[in-house]
Order: C-alpha cells, then structure tokens, then sequence
C-alpha cells in the first residue's frame, strides 16, 4: 500500500447534529482512513473534497488540528445540555494520524472537564494509550467503548482492513477496558456475505468478546452505497472471484435483497444467547444509540 499523507485544516465546528438516528451527537477528528477498509461506508465523503473514495481515501488524511480548542468551546456553551456524544462515527478517531497528532486525547481531556458523556467506536487498541482520561470521565458520567471486529480469521482480516490492529488486540483492549470499569461492547459488522456470515465465524468473534467480558455484541449486514460498491466489488473479483456472481445478485441496491439480512441477523443473536450476550444486556445497558451507529457504518470506522 502507498504511503499517506495528512493534510491539516482547521474546523469552525466539531459537535455535529445528527438526524435521523437515536443518538443526537457526533465527532469526527479526521476525514479519510488509513485503516483502508474496503467496505467503509464513509469512503464517498472524500468526493466532497475533490478526491476519490478508493485510494485517495486511504492515502490522503485530513486532520482537524484545532479540534481539541474547538469542542471545548462548544461543550462551555450556556446551550449545550451535555448530551451523550458519539466519537468515531464516520472514520476512526484512532487511526495512525493520531499517534502523531493526539488529537482524540485533546478531545477527551475536554469532555474529561466537563464531565461530559461519551461513546467511542474504534478498531485500535491505540484507545489504551487515553485509558486515564476515560476512567476519570466514568467517575462522572457514562463512558463506553466499542470495538469493530469484523473476523477473528486472520486471512480475511487482513484482505478486508488492510492496516487494522489485528483482531485479538482489540478484543484484549476491551478487556482491559471492561477491568477499569468502562462499558464495552463488539460490533460484529458488517457481516460479509459468503466470508463471515456463517456460525463458526460469528462464534469466533462471539466467543472471544465473552472471554473478554464484553457488555453486548451487536452486528448488522454490509450495505453497498454508491460510491462503495463498485470498490467493494472490484475486491470481490479480485480476491474472491467465486463469490462475484452471488453479489451481484444480492446487491441490486444498497441493501442485500430477500430475507438474507432477517436470516444473519437471527444467526448472530442465537450465537450471542449461547455465550450470554443477548440483546437484553444492550437494551438493559441503555446504549440503544451506540448500537444504532451499526446502521450508519455497514461498518464502525
């Protein structure tokens, strides 16, 4: 993979108003992703910025250098009602830029201050590295973090999210997380068609989230957008040619067609029962908005 670059813009606003979905709140610190999933539903955002949502998107970073100074200033206003606010909802706030420009720890160290709560959706254990912010906020308010995890088979790992921290690295930050007293949770998603939608590896991923102590595990079928199935496809032929036919079937539109998601979707809670993760600890937990972000991804980040 090509080497990236990151581009550094100022934002006038970082708390975006979300409409349509339960939580109300959003936070992005960078725009692109170099974790280069090739299913990220946030891939068509790059066209905004006059670049392509395949390789550019990956390979061209835009970080918000005064994010930090930003939403501080929002969370002071006499307006805001310190809402829960979701960080990470369209690429990740943890990807390799932010080893260089802390950006999401800036972030955090404001919401820490103003007792303010959170949600993080992630795929690196790089979230550790904030572990001390996160466990003063949850003295406070409500703290939670997911991990994506997509399979525990490493082969399909790595093809689908190139750069990603391998699976079991995730599932041990949340462990860790889950010790210091920060609820937790995994998104199993998207579920690939003909990849990972069978039992065996929805038991993997399951099965490793329950040894970790996870709060819930939630997942949802990969939809196809404009903008991201044409990528999407080109990796299906390439890598799995055999499966080329069956998704261009299924994906007519945007959602797979027939009862296929209903299916996976009931294949997933009865495997989650079996290990004690029904749905009743995510409803029970009270972070229906987090679990809702599925619905925007496809994939979390």
């Amino acid at each position: 993979m090509a080497p990236f670059v990151v581009r550094e813009i100022t934002c006038k606003s970082l708390i975006n108003r979300v409409e349509g979905m339960p939580f109300n709140w959003s936070i992005n610190p960078y725009r692109g992703c170099r974790h280069a999933c090739v299913y990220c539903y946030a891939r068509p955002t790059h066209e905004y910025l006059g670049l392509n949502g395949a390789e550019q998107f990956q390979e061209v970073i835009f970080a918000k250098v005064n994010a930090p100074a930003i939403v501080r200033a929002e969370l002071s206003r006499r307006s805001w009602r310190a809402e829960s606010v979701a960080i990470g909802t369209a690429t990740d706030p943890y990807q390799q830029a932010e080893t260089r420009y802390r950006l999401t720890r800036g972030i955090l160290e404001a919401f820490r201050d103003f007792h303010n709560p959170l949600t993080i959706t992630t795929k690196s254990p790089l979230v550790l590295r904030d572990l001390d912010l996160l466990s003063d906020l949850a003295q406070h308010a409500s703290v939670g973090v997911q991990m994506t995890v997509t399979t525990m088979d490493e082969r399909i790992w790595r093809l689908v999210e190139p750069t990603t921290p391998k699976p079991w690295k995730r599932i041990e930050a949340l462990r860790v997380l889950h010790e210091r007293g920060i609820r937790t949770g995994v998104f199993v998603s998207p579920i690939l068609p003909g990849l990972t939608d069978d039992v065996g590896h929805m038991e993997a991923v399951v099965a490793a989230a329950a040894a970790a102590d996870v709060d819930f595990v939630c997942g949802n079928v990969l939809r196809l957008a404009p903008g991201v199935k044409d990528y999407y496809v080109e990796f299906i032929e390439r890598e799995f040619p055999q499966l080329s036919g069956q998704y261009r079937r299924m994906y007519p539109r945007t959602y797979a067609g027939g009862d296929y998601a209903e299916t996976v979707s009931a294949r997933l809670d009865s495997v989650s029962r079996r290990f004690g993760l029904s749905r009743d600890r995510l409803e029970k937990g009270n972070i229906a908005p987090v679990a809702s972000q599925l619905s925007l991804f496809g994939a979390v980040a």
